[in-house]
């Protein structure tokens, strides 16, 4: 990164910070803590009985994930996540890419949980009398389509967009509100299930006679990170969140360990109970299907768990909503995309166009989805794809930025660093874990691509559809294609660490960059500045 100065960062019109240390939780735990109620029926039905162990690899790299995004997003905390890294570490294209794979996941985000949403909704249909498959028809070529599910989850959308249309302190409240009914309920399936269902004999007849084949236990596999995904929402949320670089890494670190156990813990519960095809066979609502089957409890347990995934739910799609609008007001700032995404409503201070765009986008997906054999396994395989490409890119920032940017003061750090001396710049530490997970990472996405049919097509479709409007943008506004716009980036970290009100972390970055000066011998504009 170069250090010389250039304009500081233009003036810009501020998200408002409302997200407290307990909204930055449910932010994050509404993108992770809903991803079982969808992923457990898709995994068990392809890893089999391997599924707790499909569950179990796919959620250490997960955790790495989450120590890389823990140290990045308090270290830089405005909105953008993983393509604001990128753009730091890697450049503007790098930047764009990684804003590419992060807007699929979003904006399948808001598909897909919407759709399970409603798909534990209808759970009490019986109740009233109406059967879901009365509303299935023939469109031409496209088989068995639910006009009724479609028709819930479209207007699920609509809610959502004008949800966040209002602003980030409401759609904070309704995270935090459902996220800690949904966390106790949550547990306590888990804890009543191994107390009064739970036969370990069970568990290890299907490990050993229902373990699936190589190729069926990675595809497995690579669906259970689709139970990880999301972390990074808290992130996306820095740039609204109070004291960031303080309450991020509190946050995430709890997220990380809670989200694990509790994944882990569903699957073995699982499949000590029921037999995996009965799971399956409930794809849409397996996590209420396993509460009905608990002794004693399941008369209330069933009904407890539809409501309980139908709002974890809820708040993981609110959560993409933010997340796709969060990160294209980003982009746009960094001019990777029309200043047009980054228009903030003059009254409840939000990225209003950003946000009725990619609900737009999310509303055509959705009715593709509904159109294919399986609404779900579709929207997992294009969310695997995303989130898989993107994480790789965070991994490879995260290196990068510890070696060109030495001086930003990090109140994280992954674990298992080594420090490398160098002889014409600052010692640099090398995070271990950050090339651990970078090969765990990809060695997922091989799988998704090896073994996903949907996501190894339209995945890269997506991302080359967003590069030719990269290009084309660039162009049309006389801006480099391949290469960088020169930015000021220590400008613009004074300016994040200053509207985040993290007064000593700045003052700590001041001095640092005034002591490279001084030990340069050329005259340091931060001391001025101080």
């Amino acid at each position: 990164m170069s250090n010389e100065a250039v304009s500081m960062p233009a003036e810009r019109v501020e998200l408002r910070r409302d997200v407290t240390i307990w909204g930055s939780y449910t932010w994050g735990y509404a993108g992770v803590g809903a991803d079982i109620y969808v992923a457990l029926g898709l995994v068990i039905g392809a890893a089999q009985g391997g599924a707790p162990l499909a569950f179990a690899l796919a959620g250490l790299i997960y955790i790495m994930i989450g120590l890389a995004f823990t140290e990045l997003a308090s270290s830089y905390p405005v909105s953008g996540g993983g393509q604001y890294y990128a753009l730091r570490g890697l450049g503007d294209l790098a930047g764009f890419l990684s804003g590419t794979a992060l807007l699929l996941d979003y904006t399948i985000d808001i598909a897909l949980f919407a759709v399970a949403s409603t798909g534990y909704v209808n759970f009490f249909l019986p109740f009233l009398g109406i059967h879901l498959q009365s509303f299935v028809v023939n469109l031409g070529p496209f088989q068995n389509v639910n006009l009724l599910w479609m028709g819930e989850t479209l207007f699920l959308i609509a809610f959502l967009c004008w949800l966040n249309v209002r602003g980030v302190r409401e759609s904070s409240k309704v995270n935090e509100i459902l996220g800690l009914v949904d966390l106790c309920l949550e547990a306590s399936i888990v804890i009543f299930g191994f107390v009064l269902a739970w036969k370990p004999d069970l568990l290890v007849q299907q490990w050993r006679f229902a373990f699936p084949p190589l190729k069926q236990f990675l595809y497995g596999f690579s669906l259970g990170i689709v139970c990880f995904v999301g972390l990074e929402s808290i992130s996306q949320a820095a740039q609204e969140t109070r004291r960031p670089a303080t309450v991020i890494p509190r946050t995430s670190l709890a997220l990380i360990f809670s989200v694990f156990i509790l994944a882990l813990g569903f699957s073995t519960v699982a499949l000590g109970i029921l037999p995996w095809q009965s799971i399956q066979a409930h794809e849409a609502d397996p996590i209420a299907f396993l509460a009905q089957n608990i002794p004693y409890l399941g008369i209330m347990a069933g009904p407890f768990a539809a409501f309980l995934g139908a709002t974890i739910l809820l708040i993981s799609a609110n959560t993409g909503v933010m997340g796709a609008s969060r990160l294209i007001f980003s982009m746009s700032h960094f001019k990777l995309a029309s200043p047009w995404f980054s228009h903030v409503h003059p009254t409840h201070r939000t990225p209003t166009h950003a946000i009725i765009a990619f609900t737009l986008v999310s509303i055509v997906m959705t009715i593709a989805g509904f159109l294919t054999p399986s609404v779900l396994d579709t929207l997992a395989n294009l969310y695997a794809f995303g989130a898989t490409f993107g994480y790789i890119l965070v991994f490879i920032s995260l290196i990068r930025l510890r070696y060109v940017d030495p001086y930003t003061p990090r109140p994280y750090k992954v674990p298992g660093n080594i420090r490398w001396k160098r002889k014409d710049a600052p010692a640099a530490e090398v995070p271990l874990i950050a090339f651990l997970g970078l090969l765990g990472v990809s060695s997922i996405f091989v799988t998704v691509i090896a073994t996903h049919e949907i996501g190894r097509i339209v995945g890269p479709a997506w991302v080359l559809l967003c590069l030719g409007y990269y290009l084309f943008y660039r162009h049309r506004s006389g801006l480099p294609l391949f290469s960088n716009i020169k930015r000021d980036w220590e400008g613009e970290q004074i300016d994040v660490l200053t509207r985040s009100e993290e007064y000593e972390l700045l003052e700590e970055y001041r001095q640092a960059l005034v002591r490279r000066d001084r030990k340069a011998g050329i005259h340091s504009r931060w001391e001025e500045a101080g």
